[in-house]
């Protein structure tokens, strides 16, 4: 009774067994065959859409380039050249220009050119005191025999507004002249000898050369009663043979 019982149970689990080992293939397809280069493919399109995609998200993310402002151009002032027609005229007179003729200190202006054979110097005007070189004898150079006496003259005219009157010297200027020289003063002192503004006068002096061949130079100039020189500085120059 038990054996029966159990043959019948082993077979209904046997079947049951079979029934659904039957159930779970019946119908089932076969499972597909595995493409590798279709895997491939599928990745490189996953990838690629990927990168598509964070590109796209970064461009979006960068921010557009703001143009630069433009400089702003600055209009310079224009200076319009004046016309033939907007010249300025001068009614034919020329603009004048001024110098400083103020004389440099140690020197004096000179009034008028002096020729090389003079022996005037320039004049120099103190006060009321000038006098102006006109000529003289034994030109500049002359030859004198040595130990010879001889003359020499100046005229000098009186520029200025004062008389050369009492006390007026025509003095001899032994620290510029040559020692050999023996110089003396002409002294104004009679009324005769005075000498008015715009009147001119003769001052001779009577020299000995030396004896001593060479060139030889001596120096004057007048001097009012105050001992104040003034006017032209002349001089003799000879030469001795």
């Amino acid at each position: 009774m038990f054996v029966r019982k159990l043959k019948r149970q082993m077979f209904a689990l046997f079947t049951i067994a079979a029934l659904m080992l039957s159930g779970c293939n019946v119908g089932a397809t076969p499972a597909p065959t595995l493409d590798v280069n279709a895997i491939n493919t599928a990745l490189v399109g996953t990838t690629v859409a990927q990168l598509s995609a964070q590109l796209t998200q970064t461009a979006l993310a960068v921010p557009t380039n703001t143009p630069a402002p433009t400089d702003t151009a600055v209009s310079l002032p224009t200076f319009a050249l004046p016309t033939a027609g907007g010249l300025p005229t001068t009614s034919g007179a020329l603009p004048t220009v001024s110098f400083n003729t103020t004389p440099i200190p140690g020197f004096t202006q000179l009034a008028s050119p002096i020729a090389p054979t003079q022996s005037g110097g320039s004049n120099t005007a103190v006060g009321c005191n000038d006098g102006l070189f006109i000529g003289e004898t034994l030109p500049d150079g002359s030859k004198v025999g040595a130990g010879k006496k001889f003359e020499k003259a100046w005229e000098i005219k009186n520029t200025g507004t004062c008389a050369w009157d009492e006390g007026y010297v025509f003095a001899f200027i032994p620290e510029r002249s040559s020692s050999e020289i023996e110089g003396y003063d002409i002294v104004i002192n009679d009324k005769d000898e005075f000498v008015q503004p715009n009147e001119s006068q003769s001052f001779v002096v009577k020299l000995t050369a030396p004896t001593e061949p060479g060139e030889y130079k001596a120096y004057w100039q007048l001097m009012s009663d105050e001992n104040v020189f003034f006017g032209p500085l002349v001089y003799l120059d000879i030469i001795v043979k």
